[in-house]
C-alpha cells in the first residue's frame, strides 16, 4: 500500500526564510548507510535552495499541498546537519507505515504481516451482532470483496423494507432486521436502514472492509478498515432516529433474536442510567445471552468525570470506557493581544491568518442568534455546541464561530467537529483564556489559522487519555465489581456513516468523525472477534479476562495512562484494567473463567432475592453454600479485585482460580503492590501450570492497619500480577474504605 504523509507529519504554511546549501557530496562513497528523510520546511522551499545541484539525484519527492519540503536520500549525519539549517522546522526519518483512517486499528499494534490481525486471519467468519440504528447498505465499507459464505449454522436472515433489498445482504453482510417502525415518505416502515448514521459508524469500526483512499473533506486520508476486517456483521436495529431513543423493549427482542440466529458476539453502544439489575431488563437479556455462550460488550456511558456514572455495569459485561488517539486536528484562533489559542477543527478551507473579527459572546439558543447581534462576528458558544449550531450561526450572518467546554468535565480531550464555517473547538483551558480576554478587553477581536492538518503519531499529544466525558465508577449498585473493565479509542473516530457530511462533495464517501463510549466499545468488539477467531472453545468470561489481564496503564511515552477530566494519573475506576492490546490478548497465559452459577452465586452475595434471581435464572432454589463463603462477592472469579473495608472489617480473604491457556508448561510467581497500611499475603506465591486449561486456585488475605483507618468514601488501588518466563497476567485491585 501507498504510504500517506500526513500520518507521519504536521503541516505548517508560513513565510519562507533563507538557508544555506547542505554540503551533500554524492558523488563520493561514504560508508554510512542512506535513510530516506522527510525534511519539513517553513513555507515554500524549493529544496535546491537548501541542497548543492549534485546532490539533487537524491531528492525523491517534493511536498506543497500537505506540508512544505521534501524528501530525500541522506547519512544521518546529513539529516543532522540539515535539521540545525535555518529554514528548515524539522527532519524526519521516515517509516513505514499502513495508512489506516480510522488510526484506532494502527494504534492498537494491529498490522496486516504480524500479530493479532494474520494469527486470527483478521477475524474471519466471526458473526458480530450489533443492536444499534441500523445500517446503511452498500456503503464501502461493507463490501464483501474475498470473503467466503456465512457458515451454515447461521440461522439469521435479511428483512426487505424501505431502501433495502435482496441485494442489500452480501459475504459481509449476513443479517438485518428491525425491531421497530419508521415513518418513511409518509408511511410506517419496518426497514434496517440507518437514518441516524451511529449504526452505521459503530458497524464499520468493529469489523468494516477496507476503503482505499478514505477521508472526512480531506482530513485523515488513507485507507479504513475495521478493527475485524473479516469480520461478519449482523444489524438489529432497535433505535429511533436521533433524539427519538432505543426502547428497551426492542433491544430484548434483538438480543434474543441474535443469540437465536447464531452471533458470536453482540455489540451494544447503547446505554441509560445506572439501574439495580434485577430492574434491568437489558441486563436479564444479555445475561441470557452470556450463558448461551455469546461475548456481549456495551458502552460504559458519557457521564464523566463524575464518579459513580457508569452504565452497563453487570459482571457478565464487558464495559468499555473511551480514551483518546495518537491523532488531532489543530486549528488556531488568534486573538487581538496576540496570543495564540489551539483547538481542533475540520473546517476544510485552509487559512494562515484571517482579518482579525470582533468577538461576541452568546447563549447560542436560536433566539439569541438574530442579525441584529452576530452579523460579521464571530460568535463565542459555551457549552455543547458545536458544528450543529454553526449552521444557525450561518445563517444569521456571523463570520465565524468558536465553541468552548464551559465545564471542566471534558478535560483536555476536544472534539473535532466538520463546520460549515470558519469554526473551531476550544478546550475548558483554553475557553476560560478566551472569556479572559473578551471581558477585559473594550473591543475583543481574533483571526483563524486553519492548516487543514491531520497530525498523527509523535507529533500529535500524549495518548491515549481517558475522554473527560467517559463515565466513571464505582457502579451505584455493584461496587463490588471494578468497571470499566477496559478503555479503547473513543475520540475524533473515523468510520462509515449514512449521509455526506456538512460540505462534502458528490465524490466524498459517507464518513463521519464522531466521539463517545459507542465508539470505544466495537473496537473491544473487533479485538474480541480476532480472540473468539483463534479461540473458538473459549468462554465470554475468558475472552473478557484475556482482555483485561494484558491491557496496560502506559501512554504511548511509557507514562502512566492520564485521566483527561481532572488531569491526574488515571486510576481502575476510570480506566478499568487500561487500554487494550490486541497482541497480547491473543495470548494471556492464564485467563479468569466464569459461568452462570458463578454470577448467580455473585448475586446471591449481594442479598439478592431468590425472586430477583429468578428473572436472571428462571429454575433458581436458593443460594448455595458456595455464595457463602468469606470475601463474599469479591470471590467472584473475575479479572479485577474490590476489596471493602468498610464498617469497621480490617481483614478480607478473596479466592480465585486461574485457568491455563498456554500450550507450554509454565511457572508463575506473583508480585504484589498495596497502599500504605494494607498487608497483602497471597498463598501460594507460585503456581506451576504443565498442561492446556489446568486450573489452579490461590487465595490473598487483606489487613488493615486500624492506626491507617481512611475517610469513609476513599478509595485506594493497588495491582496483583502473576509473571512467567513469557507471560504477565495484571489484576488490578481497589480498596474501598
Amino acid at each position: 500500500m501507498p504510504i500517506i504523509a500526513y500520518v507521519l507529519l504536521p503541516f505548517f504554511s508560513l513565510l519562507c526564510s533563507s538557508a544555506l546549501p547542505l554540503p551533500l557530496h554524492p558523488a563520493q562513497p561514504t560508508s554510512q548507510p542512506q535513510h530516506v528523510y522527510i525534511v519539513h520546511t517553513i513555507g515554500v522551499q524549493p529544496y535546491h535552495t537548501l541542497l548543492p545541484v549534485a546532490a539533487s539525484n537524491r531528492v525523491i519527492h517534493e511536498y506543497s499541498t500537505v506540508l512544505t519540503g521534501f524528501a530525500c536520500r541522506m547519512t544521518a549525519e546529513e539529516a543532522r546537519h540539515m535539521s540545525g539549517l535555518p529554514g528548515v522546522r524539522a527532519v524526519y526519518q521516515s517509516r513505514v507505515l499502513h495508512t489506516q483512517t480510522t488510526r484506532s486499528p494502527a494504534f492498537l499494534g494491529l498490522q496486516e504481516e504480524s500479530g493479532a490481525w494474520p494469527e486470527s486471519d483478521f477475524g474471519d467468519g466471526v458473526i458480530i451482532g450489533l443492536v444499534d440504528t441500523g445500517i446503511t447498505p452498500a456503503h464501502p465499507s461493507f463490501h464483501d470483496a474475498g470473503l467466503g459464505p456465512v457458515r451454515s449454522s447461521w440461522k439469521g436472515r435479511c428483512v426487505q423494507g424501505h431502501g433495502f433489498d435482496d441485494s442489500s445482504c452480501n459475504n459481509k453482510l449476513v443479517g438485518a432486521r428491525a425491531f421497530l417502525d419508521e415513518l418513511v415518505d409518509g408511511e410506517r416502515d419496518f426497514t434496517p436502514v440507518d437514518r441516524d448514521g451511529h449504526g452505521t459508524h459503530v458497524a464499520a469500526t468493529a469489523a468494516g472492509s477496507p476503503v482505499p483512499g478514505a477521508n472526512l473533506l480531506n482530513f485523515s486520508r488513507g485507507d479504513a478498515t475495521g478493527t475485524a476486517p473479516k469480520a461478519k456483521i449482523a444489524i438489529y436495529k432497535v433505535c429511533y432516529r436521533s433524539p427519538g431513543g432505543c426502547p428497551d423493549w426492542a433491544i430484548v427482542a434483538a438480543v434474543d433474536a441474535a443469540v437465536s440466529d447464531g452471533v458470536d458476539i453482540i455489540s451494544m453502544s447503547l446505554g441509560a442510567g445506572p439501574t439495580p439489575f434485577y430492574d434491568d431488563v437489558v441486563a436479564v437479556a444479555t445475561f441470557g445471552a452470556v450463558r448461551a455462550g455469546v461475548f456481549v460488550v456495551l458502552a460504559g456511558g458519557n457521564a464523566g468525570p463524575n464518579a459513580s456514572t457508569v452504565s452497563n455495569a453487570a459482571p457478565w459485561m464487558t464495559t468499555v470506557g473511551a480514551a483518546t488517539l495518537d491523532r488531532v486536528f489543530p486549528a488556531t484562533l488568534k486573538l487581538g493581544n496576540r496570543v495564540e489559542l489551539t483547538g481542533q477543527s475540520l473546517y476544510n478551507i485552509k487559512s494562515q491568518g484571517t482579518t482579525a473579527i470582533g468577538l461576541i459572546g452568546s447563549t447560542c439558543d436560536t433566539d439569541d442568534l438574530t442579525p441584529d447581534r452576530v452579523m460579521g462576528k464571530v460568535v463565542v458558544c459555551s457549552g455543547m455546541a458545536g458544528a450543529y449550531t454553526g449552521r444557525y450561526v450561518q445563517r444569521a450572518g456571523g463570520a465565524g464561530m468558536v465553541s468552548t467546554e464551559a465545564i471542566e468535565r471534558w478535560g483536555e480531550a476536544v472534539m473535532a467537529e466538520p463546520f460549515g464555517l470558519p469554526g473551531l473547538k476550544l478546550s475548558y483551558t483554553a475557553g476560560k483564556t478566551l472569556e479572559s480576554y473578551i471581558s477585559s478587553t473594550a473591543y475583543p477581536v481574533a483571526s483563524f489559522i486553519f492548516r487543514c492538518d491531520t497530525v498523527t503519531g509523535s507529533g500529535a499529544s500524549r495518548a491515549p487519555l481517558v475522554a473527560g466525558f467517559s463515565s466513571r465508577g464505582p457502579s451505584q449498585f455493584n461496587p463490588e465489581i471494578i468497571k470499566p473493565d477496559v478503555i479503547a479509542p473513543g475520540v475524533n473516530i473515523l468510520a462509515a456513516w449514512n449521509q455526506k457530511p456538512e460540505g462534502g462533495t458528490e465524490e466524498d464517501y459517507y464518513l463521519n468523525i464522531i466521539s463517545g463510549t459507542s465508539m470505544a466499545c466495537p473496537h473491544v468488539v473487533g479485538v474480541a472477534a480476532l480472540i473468539k477467531k483463534q479461540h473458538g472453545d473459549w468462554t465470554p468470561a475468558m475472552i473478557r479476562s484475556s482482555l483485561m489481564t494484558t491491557a496496560t496503564m502506559l501512554d504511548n511515552r511509557k507514562l502512566p495512562i492520564v485521566d483527561s477530566g481532572n488531569d491526574v494519573e488515571a486510576t481502575p475506576l476510570v480506566a478499568g484494567a487500561g487500554m487494550v492490546v490486541p497482541t497480547l490478548a491473543m495470548d494471556p497465559g492464564l485467563v479468569y473463567d466464569a459461568g452462570a452459577q458463578d454470577y448467580i452465586d455473585f448475586l446471591c452475595s449481594v442479598g439478592y432475592t431468590a425472586a430477583q434471581i429468578r428473572r436472571f435464572e428462571p429454575g433458581f432454589v436458593k443460594c448455595t453454600s458456595t455464595a457463602a463463603t468469606p470475601g463474599g462477592a469479591a470471590n467472584l472469579n473475575y479479572p479485577s479485585m474490590v476489596v471493602m473495608f468498610d464498617g469497621g472489617v480490617v481483614m478480607r480473604r478473596v479466592r480465585r482460580t486461574l485457568t491455563a491457556v498456554s500450550q507450554q508448561e509454565e511457572l508463575y510467581e506473583v508480585t504484589v503492590t498495596a497502599p500504605d497500611g494494607v498487608a497483602v499475603t497471597v498463598t501460594p506465591r507460585q503456581l506451576h501450570f504443565s498442561q492446556y486449561m489446568e486450573k489452579k486456585t490461590y487465595i490473598l488475605d487483606f489487613k488493615l492497619n486500624t492506626e491507617a483507618v481512611k475517610p469513609a468514601g476513599t478509595w485506594e488501588f493497588a495491582e496483583i500480577a502473576w509473571k512467567s518466563k513469557h507471560h504477565h497476567v495484571r489484576s488490578p485491585v481497589a480498596f474501598g474504605y
